[in-house]
């Protein structure tokens, strides 16, 4: 079976979006740290424990984020926490327990391997407070 010039094209942009970024650009927890204060600690706390200043205010007091991988096994679910940030992930059918951070997490795009071994381009900022969670991770 031949290719079409529509999968071509289609593999030709993904693999585009993807070279344009090299590792050397890949985003890390210290540039994820200051998203974190701005958009998180109010809730989640300045240390991601769930003690923030609004947190007293909620109807559910926020997670500490700094158990999300002992909670699973010791295994850092990184595609569910890109979820729940992003508001793909509803908690509740109502909505969700947190606000949606997608539209604030735009912009340019860097290649994520999320543990598939499949690097997909994910938003910058977005990859970024994921390094800084993934970084503020406890041990046993």
């Amino acid at each position: 079976m031949r290719p079409t010039l529509i999968s071509l094209s289609v593999w030709a942009f993904a693999a585009g979006l993807i070279a344009a970024c090299t590792p050397e650009e890949m985003p890390e927890a210290s540039d994820g740290r200051a998203l974190f204060m701005e958009n998180c600690a109010v809730c989640h706390g300045s240390d991601a424990k769930g003690e923030g200043p609004m947190a007293r205010a909620l109807e559910n007091a926020p997670p500490d984020l700094t158990l999300i991988a002992l909670r699973n096994g010791g295994t850092f679910p990184a595609v569910n926490v890109l979820s729940t940030i992003d508001g793909y992930t509803k908690t509740t059918p109502s909505g969700p327990n947190m606000p949606e951070f997608g539209a604030l997490l735009e912009g340019d795009l860097v290649p994520l391997d999320t543990g598939d071994g499949i690097l997909t381009p994910t938003p910058r900022k977005l990859v970024a407070l994921l390094e800084y969670i993934e970084s503020v991770q406890a041990s046993r």
